[in-house]
């Protein structure tokens, strides 16, 4: 266990860069979404119960949010392939992108220890962070539970 301490994001600070490969190995940069309202939210690992709960509310609460002024962006250490499949098979509407080394993660505040089946292990921490058009923090929301998550969100959000 490393004991990599992150620091949580504070609502009003800037948001750190990042460009990350999504599903097809296309770079995808946060500054691509500068104008725009963007929630980055980060998952354990594709395709696992909770994260699928999750992604799949998000999918079928983009149109809302988009209608909202925001738009969504998926982050886990998975692999490109492993996102493709993801995206595939439950029809994801928004792009995942892979943190594969972790650093987003880190930089986010959204990588640390956790308690999983009784152990404790280091890894994504269920996170979401939601940027202003300028890329400040508007929200940042840790240790969130994947069951009913987003919709906990649009209400904070209004939407």
């Amino acid at each position: 266990m490393s004991h990599t301490l992150t620091t949580k994001l504070q609502p009003g600070t800037q948001a750190p860069d990042f460009t990350l490969p999504d599903a097809e190995g296309k770079p995808t940069s946060l500054a691509d979404y500068r104008g725009k309202n963007v929630i980055v939210y980060f998952y354990p690992e594709a395709a696992t119960p909770g994260c699928t709960t999750e992604a799949c509310d998000f999918r079928d609460s983009l149109e809302s949010l988009q209608g909202s002024g925001y738009e969504v962006l998926g982050v886990s250490p998975d692999a490109p392939e492993k996102l493709a499949h993801f995206t595939g098979d439950f029809a994801l509407t928004f792009p995942l992108l892979a943190d594969e080394d972790h650093s987003v993660a880190l930089a986010y505040g959204a990588w640390g220890e956790k308690l999983r089946d009784g152990e404790v292990t280091e890894g994504i921490v269920r996170s979401t962070v939601v940027l202003d058009p300028e890329g400040k923090v508007k929200l940042a929301q840790y240790q969130v539970k994947a069951q009913g998550h987003v919709a906990a969100l649009k209400e904070t959000l209004g939407v």
